[in-house]
């Protein structure tokens, strides 16, 4: 087992070319154990490299309700009016710190997400 950091897009293909070979080893082997490693150094570089932004707080509620099967009558009831609802999701209304709240609580949607400006 052989692993080195990973510092360019080489050492990232080759690393992703190992773990498509290894990638169902057993845990517990030494193959095992490199993959593990091998996805902490991936990660990592990925992380670095390609980070992902969070989500729209709008984008991330709607998506949550899909989710969930959740209505807009839904959403009315945690946000206590149906026309709250509306104008949080049409972009009319921002939300409030007891709205990020509820919807943290019932969505569970990360408030990293819903403190975001939209």
């Amino acid at each position: 087992m052989e692993i080195k950091p990973i510092k360019n897009d080489i050492d990232y293909n080759q690393a992703l070319e190992r773990l498509e070979v290894i990638f169902d080893a057993k845990k517990g082997t030494q193959e095992g154990d490199e993959l593990e490693v091998l996805g902490i150094l991936i990660d990592k570089y990925e992380n670095e490299h390609f980070p992902i932004g969070l989500p729209d707080p709008i984008d991330a509620i709607k998506f949550r309700m899909e989710q969930m099967g959740y209505t807009q009558n839904d959403l009315a009831n945690i946000m206590g009016l149906k026309s709250r609802a509306s104008e949080i999701l049409n972009r009319k209304r921002k939300l409030s710190l007891e709205m990020i709240r509820k919807l943290h609580e019932v969505l569970n949607i990360p408030t990293d997400v819903l403190i975001q400006a939209y």
